[in-house]
């Protein structure tokens, strides 16, 4: 007799979907997670909670018109999926699959389903990922990413609710500080883990933790779900599954997630006879600042920015265009690399800050995390939101200065070097704030802006009017050191359209399932090349929902 009948490795969103799936259909589950209970959630938690959803009532409301149709093709246009893939054939088919499936669901039962859990979500609809490419071309035609009232906690709520009720049923154990270290297999059948059993810990959430061992445990059961996550902790090994036509990423990183997300399940699933896919597609930002009160090893936070900053390279030269603030990350991300920077520049003002700037996290807008109105309403005011003076106020990575000439030499001094021009970054600051006060204007970027402002969420609240950066009334000027921030692994584990995981030769691995990142957010790689934003979230739903329906 096994130990239990589903064995969850990860208590992280896609985990918790997958175990309380299971235990509504009366099945026996055990999660295992190598954190203390305080990190109960995973990254989730940590997140700003937003969710690409398609043709909804708050996109409607705003006279946004989507459809799946428009959504998938979007998608398309980012993945770069290899040939074959829509007939069923190459290495991204599987991924294909699921992005039909993804989309089918994101404009369909997605939110009626968290509707009737109680989620809600923040009525003006967000326009990430804009891409500025040609139709057919990477980005979201429209705005989708919608913000969960109370962010990434928010999601977290309803299934964190169903597996108290579970627990309280005699269903599901979640048994923390179990680190798994390999997969028992029984005639070729994965049948249960062994796990090294840490040493107590209370340390809080995300906080680094203990991995002195104190024990060990076989388990047993018919089926294992990893839903262990990526790699973004494990610099070592994001650096070295890079593709080396990008160029190489930075010896000094940030990280946007906690320690624990280091990757070690994927190589256990692999000893076990599973195949890992696309692991040199990943997802990190370009935009990252160090966190002022780290809570987790070199602990980033990344700017959301408006698409108003000039955006400059490590030398003063502007990124080419589309690569504008918010419109193709990781375009954005291997231009840096690819040059062979360690960092790049936002160069702007303080009216520009203010009513541009935000930052990613659950923990870093409070507002929406404690569903707070009053607070919520200084996102119209003027000034900042109160996360960002912060940042502006404590951070050394915010260079300050009357004029370009003192603003070039503030950022030289801020990297020790003299790779900043004064007179050239007095001349590209002149040229831009021409084209401004021609009142039309050439320049792409200022074609963006003026772009952005027909949105009427854009323009109330997201994008500043386009006026000359030297204007004393918008001033000081300002620059910001933008640094590398891990975060996603787009591929992962091989699965099915029924999260079974595979084998190297395309068959699938019996007793062994793979949801959330850990699967790429299915079939190893749902989102191909380039994500859409708000799908992150989503594909742990979306697959912790598949396979406690699957198994």
């Amino acid at each position: 007799m096994t130990d239990t009948d589903v064995i969850v490795i990860g208590a992280g969103l896609s985990g918790l979907v997958t175990a309380t799936r299971l235990t509504a259909r009366g099945r026996r589950v055990i999660v295992l997670d190598s954190e203390p209970a305080a990190s109960l959630g995973g990254q989730a938690f940590w997140s700003f909670g937003g969710l690409l959803l398609v043709d909804s009532p708050e996109q409607r409301r705003l006279g946004v018109n989507d459809s799946a149709e428009l959504a998938f093709s979007d998608w398309l246009g980012s993945a770069n999926f290899t040939d074959g893939a829509e007939r069923g054939q190459g290495p991204d088919a599987q991924g294909y699959a699921w992005a039909q499936r993804y989309v089918e669901f994101a404009s369909g039962p997605m939110r009626s389903w968290l509707h009737g859990e109680g989620v809600r979500w923040f009525p003006l609809v967000q326009w990430a990922e804009r891409g500025g490419y040609p139709a057919g071309g990477h980005g979201n035609t429209v705005p989708r990413f919608h913000v969960t009232w109370g962010t990434g906690p928010g999601v977290l709520a309803p299934f964190l609710r169903a597996a108290r009720a579970a627990r309280d049923a005699g269903l599901l154990q979640i048994r923390f500080r179990h680190r798994v270290t390999g997969l028992v297999t029984t005639d070729g059948t994965v049948t249960g883990v062994r796990a090294e059993v840490l040493e107590p810990s209370t340390v809080g959430r995300g906080e680094p933790s203990s991995r002195t061992v104190s024990g060990e445990v076989e388990l047993t059961a018919d089926a294992v779900v990893v839903a262990s996550g990526g790699i973004g902790a494990n610099h070592d090994l994001v650096r070295a599954a890079w593709p080396a036509s990008a160029g190489r990423l930075p010896d000094q990183m940030l990280s946007g997630v906690p320690d624990a997300t280091d990757g070690w399940m994927l190589a256990s699933a692999e000893d076990a006879g599973a195949a890992v896919v696309h692991s040199d597609r990943m997802w990190h930002y370009p935009e990252g600042l160090p966190m002022h009160t780290p809570v987790w090893g070199r602990h980033g936070i990344r700017i959301l920015p408006g698409p108003s900053s000039l955006w400059l390279d490590a030398d003063g030269g502007r990124l080419p265009a589309p690569l504008f603030p918010g419109f193709d990350a990781l375009g954005a991300l291997r231009h840096i690399t690819g040059r062979g920077d360690s960092h790049s520049w936002f160069v702007l003002n303080k009216t520009i800050m203010e009513t541009e700037f935000a930052l990613s996290g659950s923990d870093q807008n409070p507002d929406l995390t404690g569903k707070d109105v009053r607070l919520l309403a200084q996102r119209v005011l003027p000034g900042a939101v109160g996360p960002v003076l912060a940042f502006a106020e404590r951070s050394p990575e915010f260079v300050w200065a009357a004029n370009p000439a003192e603003l070039a030499a503030g950022m030289n001094a801020l990297t020790g070097s003299m790779r900043i021009d004064a007179g050239a970054l007095t001349r590209l600051i002149e040229l831009r704030d021409a084209q401004v006060r021609s009142g039309l204007g050439k320049d792409p970027q200022l074609m963006a802006i003026n772009h952005a402002r027909t949105y009427v969420v854009d323009k109330r609240m997201r994008v500043s009017p386009p006026r000359p950066l030297t204007t004393p009334k918008d001033g000081p000027l300002l620059a910001v050191r933008l640094s590398v921030l891990t975060r996603k692994t787009l591929g992962g584990l091989h699965t099915d359209t029924e999260t079974r995981v595979l084998r190297p030769d395309g068959q699938v691995l019996p007793g062994l399932y793979a949801v959330g990142e850990a699967a790429g957010f299915g079939g190893g790689g749902v989102h191909g090349e380039r994500a859409l934003e708000g799908t992150f979230l989503g594909g742990c739903l979306f697959s912790g929902r598949v396979a406690g329906g699957a198994i």
